[in-house]
Protein backbone atom coordinates (compact mmCIF):
# COMPACT_ATOMS: atom_id res chain seq x y z
CA UNK A 1 0.00 0.00 0.00
CA UNK A 2 3.00 2.13 0.87
CA UNK A 3 4.00 2.19 -2.70
CA UNK A 4 0.55 3.22 -4.41
CA UNK A 5 0.90 6.21 -2.00
CA UNK A 6 3.96 7.16 -3.26
CA UNK A 7 2.97 6.63 -6.69
CA UNK A 8 0.07 8.82 -5.73
CA UNK A 9 1.97 11.29 -4.72
CA UNK A 10 4.91 11.23 -7.42
CA UNK A 11 1.88 11.66 -10.15
CA UNK A 12 0.22 14.71 -7.99
CA UNK A 13 3.59 16.41 -8.14
CA UNK A 14 3.77 15.71 -11.66
CA UNK A 15 0.61 16.94 -12.58
CA UNK A 16 0.70 19.98 -10.55
CA UNK A 17 4.17 20.94 -12.54
CA UNK A 18 2.12 20.62 -15.62
CA UNK A 19 0.31 23.49 -14.88
CA UNK A 20 3.99 25.69 -15.31
CA UNK A 21 4.83 23.38 -18.22
CA UNK A 22 1.44 24.31 -20.43
CA UNK A 23 1.80 27.60 -18.97
CA UNK A 24 5.37 27.98 -20.54
CA UNK A 25 4.33 25.79 -24.23
CA UNK A 26 1.21 28.17 -24.98
CA UNK A 27 2.81 31.32 -24.56
CA UNK A 28 5.53 30.28 -27.51
CA UNK A 29 3.00 27.97 -29.17
CA UNK A 30 -0.56 28.12 -30.47
CA UNK A 31 -2.24 26.65 -27.67
CA UNK A 32 -4.51 24.86 -30.06
CA UNK A 33 -1.75 23.31 -32.13
CA UNK A 34 0.17 22.74 -29.37
CA UNK A 35 -2.72 20.80 -27.52
CA UNK A 36 -3.09 18.32 -30.49
CA UNK A 37 0.33 17.54 -30.80
CA UNK A 38 0.68 17.08 -27.24
CA UNK A 39 -2.13 14.58 -26.74
CA UNK A 40 -1.13 12.87 -29.59
CA UNK A 41 2.15 12.14 -28.40
CA UNK A 42 0.70 11.02 -25.32
CA UNK A 43 -2.22 8.64 -26.39
CA UNK A 44 1.05 7.10 -28.80
CA UNK A 45 3.10 6.61 -25.62
CA UNK A 46 -0.01 5.18 -23.75
CA UNK A 47 -0.78 2.40 -26.43
CA UNK A 48 2.71 1.40 -26.87
CA UNK A 49 2.83 0.80 -23.00
CA UNK A 50 -0.53 -0.93 -23.32
CA UNK A 51 1.63 -3.44 -25.60
CA UNK A 52 4.11 -3.52 -23.59
CA UNK A 53 2.18 -4.84 -20.47
CA UNK A 54 0.00 -7.18 -22.43
CA UNK A 55 -3.38 -5.48 -22.17
CA UNK A 56 -3.74 -3.71 -26.08
CA UNK A 57 -6.39 -4.85 -28.47
CA UNK A 58 -8.69 -3.20 -30.83
CA UNK A 59 -12.36 -2.08 -28.98
CA UNK A 60 -14.88 -3.50 -29.94
CA UNK A 61 -18.17 -1.86 -32.39
CA UNK A 62 -20.12 -0.65 -29.30
CA UNK A 63 -16.91 0.42 -27.48
CA UNK A 64 -16.01 2.63 -29.68
CA UNK A 65 -19.24 4.84 -29.39
CA UNK A 66 -18.25 5.23 -25.76
CA UNK A 67 -14.91 6.33 -26.47
CA UNK A 68 -15.60 8.65 -28.31
CA UNK A 69 -18.06 10.28 -26.36
CA UNK A 70 -15.68 10.47 -23.31
CA UNK A 71 -13.18 11.90 -25.55
CA UNK A 72 -15.21 14.41 -26.74
CA UNK A 73 -15.06 15.62 -22.53
CA UNK A 74 -12.08 14.12 -21.40
CA UNK A 75 -9.87 14.78 -24.08
CA UNK A 76 -11.24 17.35 -26.91
CA UNK A 77 -12.99 20.05 -24.50
CA UNK A 78 -10.68 19.41 -21.43
CA UNK A 79 -7.24 20.64 -22.71
CA UNK A 80 -8.56 23.24 -25.47
CA UNK A 81 -10.06 24.69 -22.75
CA UNK A 82 -7.09 24.62 -20.69
CA UNK A 83 -4.63 25.43 -23.27
CA UNK A 84 -6.55 28.39 -23.92
CA UNK A 85 -7.41 29.25 -20.24
CA UNK A 86 -3.94 29.20 -19.03
CA UNK A 87 -2.69 31.57 -21.38
CA UNK A 88 -5.65 34.34 -20.28
CA UNK A 89 -5.19 33.99 -16.66
CA UNK A 90 -2.30 33.49 -14.22
CA UNK A 91 -0.80 29.81 -13.20
CA UNK A 92 -1.66 30.32 -9.95
CA UNK A 93 -5.46 31.31 -10.32
CA UNK A 94 -5.39 28.09 -12.86
CA UNK A 95 -3.63 25.59 -10.56
CA UNK A 96 -6.39 26.85 -7.62
CA UNK A 97 -9.07 25.96 -10.07
CA UNK A 98 -8.26 23.03 -11.12
CA UNK A 99 -8.01 22.33 -7.52
CA UNK A 100 -11.89 22.32 -7.85
CA UNK A 101 -12.13 19.12 -10.00
CA UNK A 102 -12.52 16.35 -7.08
CA UNK A 103 -15.26 18.74 -5.60
CA UNK A 104 -17.11 19.25 -8.88
CA UNK A 105 -17.05 15.59 -9.80
CA UNK A 106 -18.65 14.53 -6.13
CA UNK A 107 -21.12 16.97 -7.06
CA UNK A 108 -22.18 15.35 -10.14
CA UNK A 109 -22.13 12.36 -8.86
CA UNK A 110 -24.85 13.20 -6.69
CA UNK A 111 -26.53 14.70 -9.02
CA UNK A 112 -26.41 12.45 -12.57
CA UNK A 113 -25.85 9.52 -10.66
CA UNK A 114 -27.90 9.90 -7.69
CA UNK A 115 -25.30 9.16 -5.31
CA UNK A 116 -25.87 10.23 -1.53
CA UNK A 117 -24.62 13.19 0.39
CA UNK A 118 -24.32 14.03 3.57
CA UNK A 119 -24.85 17.68 5.29
CA UNK A 120 -21.50 17.56 5.58
CA UNK A 121 -20.31 16.96 2.15
CA UNK A 122 -22.98 19.95 1.39
CA UNK A 123 -21.26 22.23 3.76
CA UNK A 124 -17.47 20.96 1.87
CA UNK A 125 -19.14 22.10 -1.40
CA UNK A 126 -19.90 25.67 -0.10
CA UNK A 127 -16.39 26.44 1.46
CA UNK A 128 -14.57 25.05 -1.51
CA UNK A 129 -16.41 27.19 -3.95
CA UNK A 130 -16.20 30.49 -1.33
CA UNK A 131 -12.27 29.35 -2.16
CA UNK A 132 -12.34 29.63 -5.53
CA UNK A 133 -14.53 33.11 -5.22
CA UNK A 134 -11.68 34.67 -3.03
CA UNK A 135 -9.19 33.34 -5.63
CA UNK A 136 -10.76 34.43 -9.01
CA UNK A 137 -11.44 37.46 -7.66
CA UNK A 138 -8.02 38.40 -6.60
CA UNK A 139 -7.04 39.30 -10.43
CA UNK A 140 -7.74 42.18 -12.22
CA UNK A 141 -9.45 40.81 -15.37
CA UNK A 142 -13.05 40.87 -17.13
CA UNK A 143 -16.21 40.68 -15.00
CA UNK A 144 -15.62 42.49 -11.86
CA UNK A 145 -12.15 40.82 -11.20
CA UNK A 146 -13.29 37.00 -12.49
CA UNK A 147 -10.72 37.03 -15.63
CA UNK A 148 -11.92 35.40 -18.94
CA UNK A 149 -9.27 32.79 -18.14
CA UNK A 150 -10.30 31.77 -14.78
CA UNK A 151 -14.19 30.98 -16.65
CA UNK A 152 -12.28 29.00 -19.61
CA UNK A 153 -10.08 26.79 -16.76
CA UNK A 154 -13.09 26.33 -14.84
CA UNK A 155 -15.07 24.80 -17.76
CA UNK A 156 -12.03 22.62 -18.58
CA UNK A 157 -12.67 21.37 -14.79
CA UNK A 158 -16.02 20.96 -15.21
CA UNK A 159 -16.50 18.86 -18.42
CA UNK A 160 -13.58 16.89 -17.32
CA UNK A 161 -15.69 16.17 -14.08
CA UNK A 162 -18.60 14.72 -16.29
CA UNK A 163 -16.49 12.78 -18.56
CA UNK A 164 -15.49 10.89 -15.08
CA UNK A 165 -18.74 9.86 -14.46
CA UNK A 166 -18.92 8.48 -18.21
CA UNK A 167 -15.91 7.06 -17.45
CA UNK A 168 -17.06 5.37 -14.21
CA UNK A 169 -20.06 3.63 -16.64
CA UNK A 170 -17.09 1.90 -18.68
CA UNK A 171 -17.20 -2.14 -18.61
CA UNK A 172 -14.92 -4.29 -16.49
CA UNK A 173 -13.86 -5.92 -20.48
CA UNK A 174 -12.29 -2.94 -20.87
CA UNK A 175 -9.39 -1.63 -19.14
CA UNK A 176 -9.54 1.77 -18.56
CA UNK A 177 -5.85 2.68 -19.21
CA UNK A 178 -6.66 1.67 -22.50
CA UNK A 179 -9.54 3.42 -22.95
CA UNK A 180 -7.43 6.36 -22.36
CA UNK A 181 -4.98 5.56 -24.87
CA UNK A 182 -8.01 5.42 -27.77
CA UNK A 183 -9.36 8.57 -26.44
CA UNK A 184 -6.00 10.45 -26.35
CA UNK A 185 -5.30 10.08 -29.95
CA UNK A 186 -9.08 10.44 -31.19
CA UNK A 187 -9.13 13.46 -29.06
CA UNK A 188 -6.33 14.72 -30.56
CA UNK A 189 -7.19 14.35 -34.32
CA UNK A 190 -10.34 16.47 -33.78
CA UNK A 191 -7.90 19.32 -32.08
CA UNK A 192 -5.92 19.27 -34.56
CA UNK A 193 -8.97 19.72 -37.33
CA UNK A 194 -10.34 22.50 -35.17
CA UNK A 195 -7.04 24.22 -35.40
CA UNK A 196 -6.62 24.36 -39.06
CA UNK A 197 -10.34 24.53 -39.33
CA UNK A 198 -9.76 28.04 -37.45
CA UNK A 199 -6.95 29.34 -39.31
CA UNK A 200 -4.15 28.11 -36.33
CA UNK A 201 -0.52 27.97 -37.95
CA UNK A 202 0.58 24.58 -37.78
CA UNK A 203 4.15 25.69 -38.25
CA UNK A 204 4.18 27.17 -34.91
CA UNK A 205 5.38 23.49 -33.86
CA UNK A 206 8.58 23.82 -34.92
CA UNK A 207 9.14 26.02 -32.08
CA UNK A 208 9.71 22.93 -30.22
CA UNK A 209 13.17 22.38 -32.17
CA UNK A 210 14.38 24.65 -29.22
CA UNK A 211 16.07 22.07 -26.73
CA UNK A 212 14.39 23.72 -23.85
CA UNK A 213 11.08 23.73 -25.18
CA UNK A 214 10.96 19.92 -26.17
CA UNK A 215 12.09 19.13 -22.95
CA UNK A 216 8.88 20.73 -21.22
CA UNK A 217 6.82 19.10 -24.20
CA UNK A 218 7.98 15.35 -23.21
CA UNK A 219 7.62 16.04 -19.91
CA UNK A 220 3.65 17.00 -20.34
CA UNK A 221 3.19 14.84 -22.80
CA UNK A 222 4.88 11.38 -21.88
CA UNK A 223 5.13 12.15 -18.00
CA UNK A 224 2.20 13.78 -17.16
CA UNK A 225 -0.38 12.99 -19.73
CA UNK A 226 0.66 9.52 -20.31
CA UNK A 227 2.12 8.13 -16.81
CA UNK A 228 0.31 10.18 -15.15
CA UNK A 229 -3.17 9.37 -16.30
CA UNK A 230 -2.30 5.43 -16.30
CA UNK A 231 -0.63 4.91 -12.88
CA UNK A 232 -3.25 7.40 -11.57
CA UNK A 233 -6.35 4.85 -12.89
CA UNK A 234 -4.25 2.22 -11.57
CA UNK A 235 -3.49 3.81 -8.18
CA UNK A 236 -7.37 4.70 -7.42
CA UNK A 237 -8.41 0.96 -7.68
CA UNK A 238 -6.15 -0.06 -4.72
CA UNK A 239 -7.15 2.87 -2.73
CA UNK A 240 -10.74 4.41 -1.63
CA UNK A 241 -12.37 7.38 -3.02
CA UNK A 242 -11.96 9.73 -0.15
CA UNK A 243 -7.55 8.62 0.01
CA UNK A 244 -7.58 9.73 -3.61
CA UNK A 245 -9.05 12.42 -2.97
CA UNK A 246 -6.80 14.00 -0.43
CA UNK A 247 -3.76 13.32 -3.05
CA UNK A 248 -5.90 15.55 -5.87
CA UNK A 249 -5.51 17.54 -3.19
CA UNK A 250 -1.72 17.97 -3.45
CA UNK A 251 -1.73 18.50 -7.20
CA UNK A 252 -3.14 21.85 -6.45
CA UNK A 253 -0.12 22.31 -3.91
CA UNK A 254 2.11 21.69 -6.00
CA UNK A 255 0.63 23.18 -9.11
CA UNK A 256 0.69 26.54 -7.05
CA UNK A 257 3.97 26.46 -5.58
CA UNK A 258 5.42 25.32 -9.45
CA UNK A 259 4.17 29.05 -10.37
CA UNK A 260 5.74 30.88 -7.80
CA UNK A 261 8.97 28.75 -8.47
CA UNK A 262 9.21 28.63 -12.22
CA UNK A 263 7.01 31.42 -13.44
CA UNK A 264 7.52 33.91 -10.58
CA UNK A 265 4.16 34.59 -9.90
CA UNK A 266 3.44 36.28 -6.56
CA UNK A 267 1.41 34.22 -3.45
CA UNK A 268 -0.62 36.80 -2.37
CA UNK A 269 -2.80 36.44 1.22
CA UNK A 270 -6.05 35.89 -1.20
CA UNK A 271 -4.29 33.25 -2.93
CA UNK A 272 -3.48 31.18 0.44
CA UNK A 273 -6.86 31.78 1.69
CA UNK A 274 -8.60 30.74 -1.50
CA UNK A 275 -6.47 27.73 -1.45
CA UNK A 276 -7.19 27.20 2.42
CA UNK A 277 -10.72 27.41 1.60
CA UNK A 278 -10.48 24.96 -1.34
CA UNK A 279 -8.50 22.51 0.61
CA UNK A 280 -10.87 22.05 3.44
CA UNK A 281 -13.83 22.10 0.98
CA UNK A 282 -12.95 19.01 -1.01
CA UNK A 283 -11.32 17.38 2.18
CA UNK A 284 -14.94 17.75 3.65
CA UNK A 285 -16.81 17.46 0.49
CA UNK A 286 -15.30 14.51 -0.94
CA UNK A 287 -16.00 12.28 2.11
CA UNK A 288 -12.54 12.11 3.05
CA UNK A 289 -13.01 13.48 6.97
CA UNK A 290 -16.47 10.99 7.14
CA UNK A 291 -13.80 8.52 6.09
CA UNK A 292 -11.60 9.45 8.71
CA UNK A 293 -14.36 9.75 11.66
CA UNK A 294 -15.54 6.04 10.20
CA UNK A 295 -12.26 4.96 10.67
CA UNK A 296 -11.35 5.94 13.68
CA UNK A 297 -14.85 4.61 15.44
CA UNK A 298 -13.91 1.37 14.09
CA UNK A 299 -10.43 1.31 15.75
CA UNK A 300 -12.35 1.94 19.05
CA UNK A 301 -14.78 -0.38 18.44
Amino acid sequence: MVRIYMLLLLVMLIWGLNVSAIKVLVEAIDPIVLQSFRVMTAGIAVLVISAVMGIFRLPYKHEWLIIFSIAIFNVILHHTFLAVGLEKTSGINGSLILGMNPLITVMMAFIILRQRVTWLRVFGFILGFTGVVVTTLTGSGELTGVSLGDLIVFSGVFVQSFSFVLISKLKPTFDARLATGYMLVFGSIVIFLTSQAIGSDIQEITRLFDWQLIAVFLFSAILATAFGHMTYNHAIKQVGPAESAIFINMNTLFAVTGSAIFLNETITANHVIGFTLILCGVFIGTGALEYVFMKRKGQRA
